[in-house]
This record gives structure tokens, C-alpha cells and sequence, in this order.
């Protein structure tokens, strides 16, 4: 087989990996990543509660400093765990460096450019394959579906404080709450997350503005504007809380957090944004989520969105 005729193969193989990581991202607000900013706590995570038992993923995009993360328990940089720099990927770097150093090409392959295309094409199957096992990872670990729970208990380690009458609402126990909350203020916890949701699914950038922080409005935005260079529109409605707690709460100068873990449901689709074809997901079936928002306030306004974060 002639060099040209690798080539072509080579290309015709990398066109169709393009393909895969060009996939559209998880449809749901956020694109199923940890995004935002906690406060001092951004690299601390929340406490464990009877809605979301298990850890939160560490941050994947934050515009937090990095000074800001805490000396004690050296907890992994953000989005560390999904990182290729280390392990499979550094040994496939290596060896294709080690190759060309020695004269055989990257991983014993072709010469001059061609070993150079051959490099590159095994980089895009390692990051789509990467890809692919992430994304069936993430679904295998989505909680399943508990109907309408009551609301949480609480941990031991806690006092089983805020509890709300809704059997469906958000209620339970936290550890190191410094601020009071309120009936009131998970009422509107509710009500944010079904307005961002809604706002979402209608691209309505101006009412995110009055929903969240400017940083989680970049990043929203940002995924709109991912969703419509593609031709994709990401179709949201029907947000349903089904059980939550608090987690956390807590006060840095003037400015309020409050983290709250909280399982809803929704439909959530992709559709095409020319014909209305459903590219994915199921409009006849809500999909349920477990995650762990966080909201700030500032002198006592309202309360508005600064994080989101996935369970582990």
C-alpha cells in the first residue's frame, strides 16, 4: 500500500472520529459538567446528603483563582479525573515521541508527514474512544428513578432542621449552615430551578441574566451558542422537583450561599433547529437528575444561580 493510498485511509478514519467528538454535548443545562463558583468553597465539596449520599464532582470550569483553593485534604484540580495527560494517554505520548526520536516513526509507522498524520490520527481515536466511554460512564451512574420522595431526614452528623411539610419538597439536615433558611428560600430555590430550566430550553438569555451570576451566564450561553453552530436546539420543559435538601449554607462578608442537592425531572431533548427532527433523547419519557446547585445572594436580595454540580 503506497503512501497516498495510507493517507486516504488515514483521513477517511480521522474524519469519521471527528464525527464522534463532534457529537452534541449532553443535553441538559450545564451540559451534565460541574460549572461555576462557591465562594471560598469552590474547590471544597458540599456536604453528602440523603438526596445526593455520594461526592460531587470537582469543578470543570470556574473562573475562581486558584489561590482560592484550600491547603487542607490537597482535593484534585478541577476536571482532573476526565483529563488525558496522564496514565494511557502519556504512555501513547511517549511511545510516539520515543518512536520518532529512534527513527521509526511515531508508533512504528510511517516517515516525515505521514508519520506526523499517523500520530494525530491515533490522538483523535484515543480522545474519541475516551469520549464514548465518559459519556456511557456518566449514564450507567445516573441515579435511577425514586418517584416522589419524602423529604430528607438528614444525616446523623447533622440536626434535622429546615424540614418542609411538601412531601416532594426540599427539606432535611445540613452540617456547618451559618444561615438561617427559610420556607421562603426554598421556595425560591424551587422556583429557580425551574425558571433557568425553562429559560434555557427558550434561549432566553436576558432572563438567565436575572436568574444567575454573569459567570454562569457565560457559560450558558456559550452552550446555546455551541447547540446553534451545530444546527441543534436544546428542547427543555416539564422541570419537576421530586426531593432535595440543604447541604450547605453559609455567609462571606455580605454575599449569602446556600448548596441544595436536589433530584428532578424534566424532558429533555436535542432537536434540529431547521426541520425540528429529534436528534436525541425521548420527548414521552422525563429523564431524572441528581445535582448539587448552589445560589448566592448579596444584602439579603434575591436568590440567584452560581453553580451546578454533578454527583459523582
Amino acid at each position: 500500500m503506497s503512501v497516498f493510498d495510507r493517507l486516504a485511509r488515514g483521513a477517511a478514519l480521522l474524519a469519521t472520529v471527528t464525527l464522534m467528538a463532534a457529537a452534541p454535548v449532553e443535553a441538559k443545562v450545564g451540559g451534565g459538567m460541574s460549572s461555576g463558583s462557591r465562594g471560598g468553597r469552590t474547590f471544597s465539596p458540599p456536604p453528602s446528603t440523603a438526596t445526593a449520599p455520594g461526592s460531587a464532582q470537582p469543578m470543570q470550569r470556574t473562573e475562581m483563582p486558584s489561590t482560592a483553593r484550600p491547603n487542607v485534604g490537597a482535593p484534585a484540580a478541577p476536571g482532573r479525573r476526565f483529563g488525558f495527560g496522564t496514565g494511557m494517554m502519556a504512555g501513547l505520548l511517549g511511545a510516539g515521541l520515543l518512536g520518532a526520536l529512534f527513527g521509526h516513526g511515531f508508533f512504528g509507522g510511517l516517515s516525515g508527514l505521514a508519520s506526523m498524520f499517523g500520530f494525530l490520527l491515533q490522538v483523535a481515536l484515543v480522545v474519541g474512544a475516551g469520549w464514548l466511554l465518559l459519556r456511557l460512564f456518566r449514564r450507567r451512574s445516573e441515579p435511577a428513578f425514586a418517584g416522589l420522595g419524602g423529604a430528607a431526614t438528614g444525616s446523623p452528623a447533622g440536626p434535622t432542621a429546615y424540614a418542609r411539610s411538601s412531601p416532594a419538597g426540599l427539606g432535611g439536615s445540613a452540617t456547618g449552615v451559618s444561615v438561617a433558611i427559610t420556607e421562603a428560600d426554598y421556595a425560591a430555590f424551587e422556583a429557580s430551578l425551574k425558571n433557568i430550566q425553562r429559560a434555557y430550553g427558550a434561549e432566553d438569555v436576558a432572563a438567565l441574566t436575572h436568574l444567575a451570576t454573569p459567570e454562569m451566564v457565560r457559560y450558558l450561553s456559550s452552550d446555546l451558542e455551541n447547540n446553534r453552530s451545530r444546527g441543534l436546539r436544546n428542547d427543555v420543559s416539564d422541570a419537576m422537583l421530586l426531593q432535595g435538601d440543604l447541604a450547605e449554607a453559609w455567609r462571606e462578608g455580605s454575599v449569602e450561599y446556600a448548596t441544595v442537592a436536589m433530584r428532578f425531572s424534566l424532558v429533555d431533548v436535542m432537536v434540529d433547529r431547521a426541520s425540528g427532527r429529534l436528534v436525541s433523547g425521548d420527548r414521552s419519557r422525563p429523564e431524572v437528575s441528581t445535582e448539587l446547585w448552589t445560589f448566592r445572594r448579596e444584602n439579603g436580595g434575591a436568590w440567584i444561580l452560581s453553580a451546578i454540580q454533578q454527583t459523582a
